[in-house]
């Protein structure tokens, strides 16, 4: 089994800055691409951030120029840096792997999120 664990969220001012860390814990093979989804209370989950196993980094536009994606390969674990933060980034924060598991079938994992909220 394949356990992904998130950590890093709280609270936060207008413009302030956080980092997520998503860990990855289990028996598996290798792990693909890596991503950051959100949803905010009433609103669909939406894809913020994904770092590729080749190292390419895919962004979305709301929040393209204030968030970084990277990934410790080693650690099996994917961050996520905000910088200059909103209240519109205001959601419940969920890590994705694209994991290859022992068997050398694929599979997706979800962590159990972690809360963002940006309020002076």
């Amino acid at each position: 089994q394949v356990q992904l664990v998130e950590s890093g969220g709280g609270l936060v001012q207008p413009g302030g800055s956080l980092r997520l860390s998503c860990a990855a814990a289990g028996s598996f093979s290798s792990i693909n691409a890596m991503y950051w989804y959100r949803q905010a209370p009433g609103k669909q989950r939406e894809l913020v951030a994904v770092s590729t196993s080749s190292g390419r980094t895919i962004y979305a536009d709301s929040v393209k120029g204030r968030v970084t994606i990277s990934r410790d390969n080693a650690k099996k674990t994917v961050y996520l840096q905000m910088n200059s933060l909103k209240p519109e980034d205001t959601a419940a924060y969920y890590c994705k792997a694209d994991v290859i598991r022992s068997d050398r079938t694929l599979d997706n994992y979800w962590g159990q999120g972690t809360q963002v909220t940006v309020s002076s």
